[in-house]
């Protein structure tokens, strides 16, 4: 009797330094010069670096940038140089055959400065203005979304690992289950039965340890895409899960949401590029100033003075195009501009109702998650004393072989479950953080 209650407080023991082990709140760090430890910052820097469809967002947004300059250059003046010359067939008098030449040799040297003033100018700026805080804003959401992803992929990995511990804890147990089972059979104190249950339990853990390698190694390789340039298996993950992001109240994370919300800038902006893109179709039935500004030489020789003229002198040329016929084309292009400001309008609105359902969704889900991991902390506690209590009464002969396998699999389950219920919270509060921003 006595042996057998040394045999099961080990199985105990060993129960419970296990699982303090994968309770830990950090993998212990290789030596310098070895395998990298990537943090989650860490992770999101280098998925910011590696990630297409980021990098396609932040090239979008620099795009944009560079079409708002352009359309503010359009509204100021251009300079240029023009040099040239020109030589027309004379006659018998050495004048000109072409009426219209100056004389025979022409030689132009002069700055030009041109201007084109219209209403469409200052309506086309103003949409590449809303265009660039579109873009932006989806830079941002981007930016926010490949959180999700990275929080997703790196717990995912962390889990991973933690699940591998926890069903190669539950097949040591299983196996000294077997062996304590087997000569337990020896000795006459329990029935054959009792060693098939513990040897079926024991297959099982067999088979879920390579299941859970299995799954543990398909989560390191997507977080390694996400990671890595050159394809690497080669590094390690600081284990956080516990700690815990607080969460902040409700009218807190209501008043981050009106002000960060990248998913109403962008359907602001869009409404705002709808609309300058109507003002613009409008400004083809509006007149267009242009102004020219010449100064140089425009002489028959390339000399600043001709026989002791001054050949330097300006040129000022003004035009005013009135736009009068062109088949109903304007008109057209201003029906299909409104269109689309309908439709961003209408988007307007259904993102704005969209944005106030998903933030109270994602609240709630923050918060029962976060309410249920000292709940799943707890089962955990229970499973484990469960099965100290129930082997126990195995070996007293009050308990079944059944019971022990039972109290065995429920101790892996509340662990997975616990494991699951940290990344659940943390993937709720990346979600949440989309609409809020960080808190």
């Amino acid at each position: 009797m006595n042996l057998r209650l040394l045999s099961f407080a080990a199985v105990v023991v060993l129960s419970v330094c296990g699982w303090c082990q994968v309770s830990g709140t950090g993998v212990s760090a290789p030596s310098p010069g070895q395998r990298p430890t990537i943090s989650l910052q860490d992770a999101l820097a280098r998925a910011k670096v590696n990630s297409p469809q980021f990098r396609a967002a932040v090239m979008q947004s620099g795009l944009a940038r560079e079409d708002r300059v352009q359309a503010r250059a359009a509204l100021l003046p251009s300079v240029n140089y023009v040099t040239g010359a020109i030589y027309t067939e004379p006659t018998n008098e050495s004048s000109p055959r072409f009426i219209a030449a100056n004389g025979v040799r022409e030689y132009i040297s002069q700055g030009a400065v041109h201007q084109s003033i219209g209403f469409s100018s200052f309506a086309d700026y103003r949409r590449a203005h809303a265009a660039e805080a579109f873009a932006n804003a989806q830079a941002e959401i981007a930016a926010r979304g490949l959180v999700v992803t990275v929080v997703q992929s790196y717990y995912g990995a962390i889990v991973g690992q933690r699940k591998t511990a926890n069903v190669q804890q539950a097949a040591d147990e299983a196996q000294r289950f077997l062996d304590l089972s087997e000569r337990l059979e020896k000795g006459g104190e329990v029935a054959h039965a009792d060693v098939i249950k513990a040897e079926l339990q024991t297959n099982d853990s067999m088979r879920a340890v390579q299941e859970a390698r299995l799954a543990e190694e398909k989560a390191r390789l997507g977080l390694a895409v996400l990671l890595f340039p050159t394809f690497t298996q080669d590094f390690d993950l600081v284990d956080d899960l516990r700690f815990t992001t607080p969460l902040p109240q409700v009218a807190e994370v209501q008043a981050l949401a009106a002000r960060n919300n990248p998913e109403l800038k962008a359907a602001l902006a869009a409404a705002q590029v709808a609309s300058n893109d109507v003002r613009s179709a409008i400004g083809g039935h509006l007149p267009t100033l242009s102004l020219d500004y010449f100064y140089g030489i425009d002489a028959p020789r390339y000399a600043t003075y001709t026989d002791g003229v001054r050949n330097l002198g300006y040129q000022v040329s003004a035009s005013l195009q009135l736009p009068i016929f062109n088949w109903g084309a304007t008109q057209s292009r201003v029906r299909q501009a409104e269109l689309r400001r309908t439709q961003a309008q209408v988007e307007l609105s259904a993102t704005q109702r969209q944005v106030l359902a998903d933030l109270q969704a994602f609240y709630s889900e923050a918060s029962v998650a976060k309410n249920q991991i000292e709940i799943l902390k707890r089962s955990a506690d229970l499973a484990q004393e469960s099965l100290r209590l129930t082997t126990l009464r195995y070996q007293a002969g009050e308990a079944t072989a059944l019971e022990v396998v039972d109290a065995q699999n429920a101790l892996v389950l509340a662990r997975n479950n616990y494991d699951d219920g940290e990344v659940r919270y943390r993937l709720a509060v990346a979600n949440l953080q989309t609409l809020t921003g960080a808190f």
